[in-house]
Parts: structure tokens; sequence; C-alpha cells
């Protein structure tokens, strides 16, 4: 498959693409941080990095990162409307990097494109939802013996390799990036929650003020689109199926309804589970004209969008990224960027906050660090990040924001290490 470069006319797509490299590098002081060091110490020479995320100009920063640092990468989206095709152009431009990803590609194209980085037989791979690693291992299981071992970024990732794990078919360490705090309490909380409802408003033109919105799931980001809703002046039920989530969605004010019961209430259905079927058939047949349907999940599984149609009469693009399905007795469902990921993949999208994948690329970028210094420590498998990994990236985010914190006296460190001291 040919590179980006070969597939689009890209002479106003690569200055684009590099004018909003340089607009997130300015706010992206950890990579920078991080950039000059591995270009001194290049930690990644000899390695081909194989990445399957979403591509555009965050990302586009932690693949030039890795490639400053020595790496051969190539690099394809993660979800076939995510990608940003000038950004896609602009990054094959850059030394070290091969870019094979284009929106609204269909799923040959999709696997295509997966397939093209595979065949630069890549000896640590960066993922976004499993994706390549699980492509590795179905087709090209061959290439495991020479690959060092990976990073997952997000939160079904990390689901899907802890199964492959537990079904001892994860031939290859894999650190659980998702699931580091400077991932989850900034990522998913106040990047899902921000990123989620931005594009909403954007794609409908409509306010948060006053409306009933459902959130499904009260994970991390599940509570940041909740609290975010709810900080623009929404009215917040939460739907759970875990009675530990549900308590705490309760104690933190929301309602928390099941979805049979929700489904009549909202007028805005948020899906943030990673689960499949949240939002079926019957559901639909309860909501109220002109709800908006959309997920904040990775895949697009979570609204079952062929119970939907089934019962159309008829859909229209109401607007653009926004389908609308109309009920026999005139109900219009409005479901957002096909039911995909909407902070990535409606037509005017740009994902999280550049600071806040600032932090989640810094620790993608120091574990791919690590894997290649210490990748003989790990066996097959899901690891977590050690935590003096994720201290780093905190640690060069606060110094870039010139903020200085206390630290433990000796007396203290001693106090905390022992179990002989009491009342």
């Amino acid at each position: 498959m040919d590179p980006i470069s070969e597939q689009l006319d890209t002479e106003k797509l690569l200055e684009e693409g590099q004018r909003k490299m340089d607009w997130a590098r300015q706010h992206m002081p950890i990579m920078s941080s991080l950039r000059e060091s591995f270009e001194d110490e290049q930690p990644f020479a000899g390695e081909r990095i194989g990445m399957a995320m979403h591509v555009e100009a965050k990302t586009a920063i932690l693949a030039e990162t890795l490639a400053a640092g020595g790496a051969e990468v190539a690099i394809t989206g993660c979800n076939p409307l995510s990608t940003h095709d000038d950004v896609s152009v602009a990054l094959n431009a850059t030394d070290g990097v091969t870019s094979y990803a284009k929106r609204g590609v269909d799923d040959e194209e999709y696997y295509e494109a997966m397939e093209a980085v595979i065949e630069h037989e890549p000896t640590m791979t960066v993922d976004d939802g499993g994706d390549l690693v699980f492509a590795i291992h179905e087709e090209y299981p061959e290439l495991i013996d020479t690959i060092i071992g990976g990073c997952e970024e997000t939160t079904t990732g990390v689901h899907r390799l802890r199964a492959m794990d537990d079904d001892d078919a994860l031939d290859y360490p894999m650190f659980a990036v998702n699931d580091t705090p400077m991932k989850r309490l900034f990522d998913n909380i106040h990047g899902t929650g921000e990123s989620s409802l931005a594009s909403i408003a954007m794609t409908t033109n409509l306010s948060w003020a006053g409306k009933d919105v459902v959130v499904a799931g009260f994970g991390y980001c599940g509570k940041g689109v909740a609290r975010k809703a709810s900080g623009q002046n929404a009215n917040v039920i939460v739907t759970e199926v875990d009675p530990r989530r549900a308590l705490e969605a309760h104690m933190e004010g929301f309602d928390v309804l099941p979805m049979d019961e929700a489904a009549a209430e909202g007028d805005v259905f948020i899906t943030t589970t990673g689960n499949r079927d949240v939002i079926v058939g019957d559901h639909f047949e309860k909501m109220s004209d002109g709800v908006l349907l959309a997920n904040a999940g990775h895949f697009d599984v979570e609204i079952d969008l062929d119970a939907l149609e089934s019962k159309a009469e008829q859909t229209y693009e109401a607007r653009d990224g926004l389908q609308a399905y109309e009920m026999a007795d005139g109900r219009r469902l409005n479901v957002l960027a096909e039911g995909r990921l909407v902070n990535l993949a409606t037509p005017i999208s740009l994902g999280h906050p550049v600071e806040v994948m600032d932090q989640s690329f810094g620790v993608q970028a120091v574990c791919a660090r690590e894997m290649v210094e210490n990748g003989d420590a790990y066996d097959p498998g899901v690891h977590d990040v050690p935590d003096e990994l994720d201290r780093e990236v905190a640690e060069i985010k606060l110094e870039a924001e010139g903020i200085e914190m206390d630290g433990l006296s000796d007396t203290q460190e001693e106090y905390m290490d022992s179990w002989q001291h009491g009342t």
C-alpha cells in the first residue's frame, strides 16, 4: 500500500498539516523536553516502531518525537473517521516517519493500512484499541520473536490485552498506559469530558444548559463527561452495571437510573462503557423526538445502529456528521459520527485538548524508552507502567508550568517506610 502522500494531492494538505503540528508543538512542553533528550541519547536507534493511533496533530508530535530518538516509525489510523488527512501528509513528510493513515476508509482499506505498517516488521508497537497487536498475533506471528514489546493507549485496548493475557494469547509484553494516574486522572476525565462535549456542541450548534444528559458508564471517562456536562448546567443521569460506581455517581449528586428508564428521560445520550449493546432496540422506542445519540467509547458497538436503522422509516443527514433516523411516528433520533468515537470522528472533531495529550503521550514516550532499555525484564503479558515513569512525566509538566511543590524530609521518609511507629 502507498503512503498517504502518494494517495492525495498533497501540497495544500502538507502546509495545513504542518501548521496544525506547529501549534500543537507549542503547547506540548513534556514532548519538547523528551524530544531534546531523545535527540541527544538516541534510545530508539535501530528500532522500528509500528503505530496504530488517531492520526491528528498531537499524535503526530509523539510520532516525530520517537523518530527524533532514532526510530523508523510507520503509522496508520485506529479509527476510520479520526484521521486528519493534512496531518497524515505532514507526518509522512517528517524524517523517519511513514504514514498510511487516511480519513473515511472502508474496512478493507483500514486493514490494508494496518498490514502496510506491519510490513515494516516493527520491533515495537504503540497502539490505541489493540487492533495492531491483535493483527500481528493473528496474521503475522512470525514477527513476535523480534518484537521487544509495546504500549497501549486506551481503556478498550487494555481490556482486550488483558483478555488476551488471561487466555495466554499475548506473546510479548505490553504496558497498560491507560491505567496510569497521569492518563486516567487527566486524559480520561478532563480530556474525554471536554472534547466529547465540545464536539457534540460544535456539530449540533446546541446548548447544554437545561438538557437531560444520560451518561452510560461512570468509569473515568464517564465521570469526566458527567462532571463537565453538569458544569455546563445540564441535568445528568448516569446508568451503570457496577454497584460501586452507581453508588459513587449517586454520592456525587447525579441521578442513577437503568437505561430502560433513562431512555424516556434523556435529551442527549453519551455512551462511555467500552462494552457493546448499551443502547438497543427497546430503548429507541422510548426516546423523545430530537434526541442526540453519541458514543465516547473506542469502538462503534455501544449504540445498536442496526436495530435503529431497522426501526426507521427513513434516514438522512441532518447536519454534517449528524444522521437523523425518522421513526414511523415521526420521532427523529439523531446519531453523531456514525456511532464512532464522537470526540474524534465528527467532521470538526479535534480530540482531546493539546495540554492533556502532552501528558498522555509523554507517558507513551517514556514507556517506549523503558521497553527498549529494559525490555528483558518484562515477560509476555500486560504490565503496569512503573510508577517512577509516571512521576517523571508529572515532574516535567510541573517544571514547565513553573510550579514548585514540597518534598518529604528524611525523617518523613523513614516514618512512612516503617511499621514500628505508632501513636
